[in-house]
């Protein structure tokens, strides 16, 4: 095998790699995976990646993350449906990590989203993972999948996840880069959790969400933040409908949470991720999200030395959005 963990490679060389024996995550378009022999892999459906070379739109190739298997510690692969969803973290190892691949806008998907910072164990056993997606000209037409490399069936209605252990001697670490920060304007909260709302309470004061978006001429390529615990975590939108009176996420918006517009950042997003990331360690696994990689303009743009997938969504144990999210491994 190569020495590079991650890389953007063709048809060939992901065959290759499948028949070395390596366990792998494999990200992308439903034609290039259907293509591949089985074997000891998962992935998910998505054409859009952060390359050897830069930001890359590609329907052929695929973006390949080879994990490091350790003598005695074997991964094993689990799918799961919207009833079985809340077991990942009890089924996960005690030391370890697991990679969750969810197909966008399906029942596990939405379940996770709203669900999974209650689920048993979560938050003490690592998590990480993405959100699969379509190419944006076939949104409505096709839908995302997943992939059991193992069977090389699809799957548009499961999560498959690859639960990794490790030996005693190292420790997986998640790691978050996002730009966004809570801006100084007021608070925004909601009655109830979901994906799209129509009033909320904007200083106390109810409010129709679309219409204070639509008459402050938000940019809503500035998401919703949420300090939780001195983490920032994004609510990226979806759409918004002054007319029909909604808003629409990209992630659920949780009742009793206060959430902030954005503050702008200054600077290029290539080089803000660059920047932002220059200290971290190299990444067992990465993803970026696919907002970034649109309103960024990241296609030929590199963000350092990260490399991965750009998603509709990232895992960082809970859903996220417009994030980069990284698995490390180091010494205990």
């Amino acid at each position: 095998m190569s020495a590079w963990r991650q890389a953007l490679v063709d048809h060939d060389m992901a065959v290759t790699l499948i028949e070395s024996g390596a366990w792998l995550t494999i990200a992308g378009d439903e034609m290039a995976l259907s293509r591949l022999p089985r074997g000891r892999w998962i992935g998910g459906t998505i054409p859009y990646f952060m390359g050897q070379e830069g930001g890359q739109t590609s329907r052929t190739e695929l973006f390949v993350t080879v994990l490091d298997q350790f003598a005695g510690h074997e991964p094993h692969v689990a799918l799961h449906d919207v009833d079985s969803l809340s077991r990942i973290c009890v089924e996960a190892p005690d030391n370890g990590f697991s990679l969750l691949i969810l197909p966008a806008f399906s029942t596990v998907h939405s379940a996770y989203a709203q669900h999974a910072p209650a689920y048993e164990d979560m938050y003490l056993k690592p998590v990480v993972g993405w959100v699969a997606g379509v190419h944006l000209d076939d949104m409505g037409q096709r839908r995302a999948k997943v992939v059991d490399g193992t069977t090389g069936r699809l799957y548009e209605d499961r999560a498959v996840v690859l639960h990794v252990p490790l030996p005693d001697s190292l420790v997986a670490d998640v790691r978050i880069v996002n730009l966004f920060q809570q801006g100084a304007g007021p608070t925004i909260r909601f009655d109830q959790d979901g994906f799209d709302v129509a009033d909320c309470l904007i200083d106390g004061v109810r409010t129709p969400l679309a219409s204070y978006l639509h008459e402050r001429g938000h940019d809503t390529r500035l998401p919703l933040v949420a300090d939780c615990n001195g983490a920032a975590v994004n609510v990226s939108f979806r759409w918004v409908d002054p007319q029909r009176g909604r808003v629409a996420f990209y992630g659920p918006v949780f009742s009793g949470v206060d959430y902030r517009l954005a503050q702008p950042f200054a600077g290029r997003y290539d080089e803000a991720f660059a920047q932002a990331g220059a200290d971290l360690p190299e990444a067992q696994f990465s993803c970026n999200c696919i907002l970034n990689y649109l309103y960024g303009e990241l296609e030929g743009r590199r963000t350092g030395e990260a490399i991965g997938p750009m998603t509709f969504g990232e895992v960082a144990y809970q859903l996220l959005n417009q994030t980069m999210v990284q698995l490390t491994l180091s010494l205990r």
